[in-house]
Formats: structure tokens, sequence, C-alpha cells
């Protein structure tokens, strides 16, 4: 039974610390190409759907931090202005921390709800409720 257990400990010793962590969630990229003085967002539907958000509230959103108008083209996003994709990622991941990782447990099983005129945020993971501030 000893052989048993040693054997056993040192399988989980060769197991890569990266597969026994439980962050099953990352935050996703986005793919944009600078065309002259406008930024081109390919794909930015299937981000906000990973996201689980309305996409006017994150065109808003984007609109405020790069300060200039922003207009859908189909599934993709054209901004006025050159951004380049280290600078867009940073704003997407702000955006996820504010609006869609929970703020007490981390995960991003959250959804915004409207309760008493109040949009809050419910996590669906640990029932946690903390209001949503305002764009």
């Amino acid at each position: 039974m000893d052989d048993y257990e040693e054997m056993l400990n040192n399988a989980y010793k060769l197991i890569p610390k990266e597969a026994l962590e439980h962050n099953r969630f990352e935050i996703p990229r986005v793919d944009s190409i600078i065309q002259g003085k406008k930024t081109f967002v390919k794909g930015i539907d299937s981000t906000i759907k990973e996201m689980r958000r309305d996409k006017k509230h994150f065109l808003k959103y984007l609109t405020k931090e790069t300060a200039t108008s922003v207009t859908e083209s189909g599934q993709n996003i054209i901004i006025n202005g050159k951004f380049g994709a280290i600078q867009l990622n940073k704003i997407v991941e702000n955006y996820f921390k504010q609006f869609v990782l929970c703020p007490a447990c981390g995960k991003p099983d959250t959804k915004i709800i409207l309760q008493q005129g109040t949009k809050m945020m419910k996590c669906e993971a640990c029932g946690a409720m903390t209001p949503v501030r305002g764009i």
C-alpha cells in the first residue's frame, strides 16, 4: 500500500502547476488593424459574447476610454484614431475588471440585473451582489 501512495505522490509532482489551477477563464484578446487614421477591430461580437454583456454598454465604455467615436460594421468595429493591440487589450482587461469579474470571488460568472432602479452585478458563483458604476 505504501508503494501505491508513493507512486501517487510522484505522479502529482509531475503534473504542471497550471493544470492544478482553477482559472478556467481567460480574458479574450481583440484583433485589430490600423489603416490610415482608423483602427479596425475584427470579431468584436465573439468577444462581447464571451463577456456576456450588452454590446452597447461595451461600446460606450470603449468610446469613453478612447475619447473618440466608435462605429459598428457588421461583426467588426471602427475606431477613429490609431490604437495598437496592446492598448485595446488593456482597455478590454479594465472593462472585465470593472464590469464582468466578481469583486468578491473573482469569477466571471456574473450578470447585470436591475434591482430597485439600480444596476447590480450578481455573481452566479458566490451569490454576491455589488452595484455597477455608470460609464
